[in-house]
């Protein structure tokens, strides 16, 4: 009996020590690029900077992102494209995003309501798809400057 539970207690400390916790992988949009549109939707490419600061490797199988702007929902995006992002390593990651025109509204119709901001707070949520237990999610926030967007709404 204490062999059975010498046995049972060392296998349950071992598998305590797969679930070590990770440090969140740092995302950063790199750049943002038009696609083609269709009817009332806008289309663009953003490109993710994804930098692991882990000692292990992060395998990925697909991606989402969402983003917000001024507290509204302004895009979203899904990609099944697969991956690494190595060890202490980066990568770039390109997931197409749509935004409807009723999000562009909302945006213009928030814009066009609130004070003059020179600062826009934004949001942006993703994760990378893993499997079992490899989902790492992600999230950045910041604020944009409202001064360069005068007139583009």
């Amino acid at each position: 009996m204490r062999t059975l539970l010498a046995v049972s207690l060392a296998l349950l400390l071992s598998g305590c020590a797969l679930f070590n916790p990770r440090d969140p992988v740092t995302v950063s949009v790199a750049g943002i690029d038009p696609l083609p549109g269709q009817d009332l939707e806008a289309r663009m490419a953003v490109h993710l900077r994804l930098q692991n600061p882990n000692d292990t490797p992060i395998d990925y199988d697909g991606v989402a992102l969402s983003l917000e702007v001024n507290g509204q929902p302004l895009a979203s995006g899904v990609s099944d494209q697969r991956g690494q992002v190595g060890r202490y390593g980066e990568a770039l990651l390109t997931v197409p995003v749509s935004i409807s025109a009723f999000s562009v509204l909302r945006q213009a119709f928030g814009f066009a309501t609130t004070t003059p901001a020179t600062q826009v707070p934004y949001v942006l949520r993703g994760k990378l798809s893993g499997g079992l237990l490899g989902t790492v999610r992600f999230k950045e926030s910041g604020t944009l400057d409202s001064s360069a967007w005068n007139g583009a709404w």
